[in-house]
């Protein structure tokens, strides 16, 4: 969590730092209750990690990613709450 007021909207914010080597932190805002999954992509659209897959309370949320056992590459995340989607890039530096 990283704040203590609920959000009024969805978002999915750019991870920091970007690049990195070997983890980031990707936060994201939900304004209400809601299944969440946020995923890692690589760049053939293959899923390389799941970072989240649950229901989650409304609020301002962070996730710390780990690549540690994933090559360099330019990858994707994706988060998925009901029927919002977005999606951000990221780099994994070695």
């Amino acid at each position: 969590m990283i704040g203590g007021n609920r959000p009024d909207a969805f978002a999915l914010f750019q991870n920091h730092p970007n690049p990195f080597n070997p983890s980031t932190v990707i936060s994201y805002t939900l304004p209400q209750s809601i299944r969440v999954r946020l995923s890692v992509y690589n760049i053939l659209g293959q899923e390389v990690a799941t970072l989240v897959d649950g229901i989650q309370d409304a609020g301002y949320k962070s996730v710390k990613f780990n690549s540690s056992s994933l090559p360099s590459d330019i990858d994707s995340y994706r988060l998925f709450a009901g029927t919002y989607s977005d999606v951000r890039k990221l780099m994994i530096v070695k």
